[in-house]
């Protein structure tokens, strides 16, 4: 089972003059249970090199036994401070492809055209992809086969409207990903803020929020067995 894992290189928070990236939880709880599935994990960012970890997720309040088991663990460390560049990747190489979220991925990722192409590529090859919290928004410019935006007449989610209002950045964020999915003609559902909630419409799965970053791995690992 070979797992591909694409982080975000992006580490300006808009204008504010904050920093973002990643969220820690989002990679290490995929991370570990993709791993203790027996995977063979490779992490990719644009950048290569070590992704920004956004400071937030690194607060006490944020912290789960999968990041403190992260910070024990210098392999694991060592495996995200040395990404391979993502145009180094192909879709062939691997099983399935996860985003993790932070707030990064919505600079970046969003509108990259490596990424993009990877995404459609793993889609047209009916293998599965997973997103989560803010990762789902890195689909906006992905298209399906027929050139209709990729989410058009699918079930999906992520970061929700409730939730970027909770933490006062939907007036610096570059799109609202509920906004943009519903625009876009797919069926985004919710959950309650904050709490574990996945969806999976054939091979696409993506999960609303950190919380939810386990079960995106759990249902992408039960697909592939």
């Amino acid at each position: 089972m070979k797992i591909l894992m694409v982080l975000t290189s992006h580490d300006e928070l808009g204008n504010t003059g904050k920093k973002t990236g990643f969220w820690l939880e989002e990679f290490a709880a995929p991370y570990y249970t993709f791993l203790d599935a027996g995977a063979d994990i490779t992490v990719a960012s644009p950048a290569g090199g070590k992704p920004p970890l956004d400071p937030k997720s690194d607060l006490p309040e944020f912290q789960t036994p999968y990041t403190e088991r992260f910070k024990a663990d210098p392999e694991a460390q060592q495996v995200l401070a040395s990404t391979v560049m993502l145009q180094t990747v192909r879709e062939a190489d691997f099983d399935t492809v996860f985003y993790p979220g932070g707030h990064g991925p919505l600079w970046d990722l969003a509108e990259s055209d490596t990424s993009i192409a990877l995404i459609e590529s793993f889609a047209s090859a009916g293998k599965p992809v997973g997103l989560v919290c803010h990762a789902p928004g890195v689909l906006k410019n992905v298209k399906a086969g027929d050139g209709d935006p990729f989410v058009k007449g699918r079930t999906v989610t992520g970061f929700t409207n409730g939730e970027e209002a909770g933490v006062e950045l939907t007036d610096v964020v570059p799109f609202l990903i509920e906004d943009t999915f519903i625009a876009q003609g797919a069926d985004y559902r919710k959950g309650p803020d904050w709490k574990p909630f996945v969806v999976q419409d054939g091979k696409l799965v993506t999960g609303q929020n950190p919380a939810s970053s386990e079960d995106v791995a759990k249902a992408l690992i039960a697909m592939l067995a």
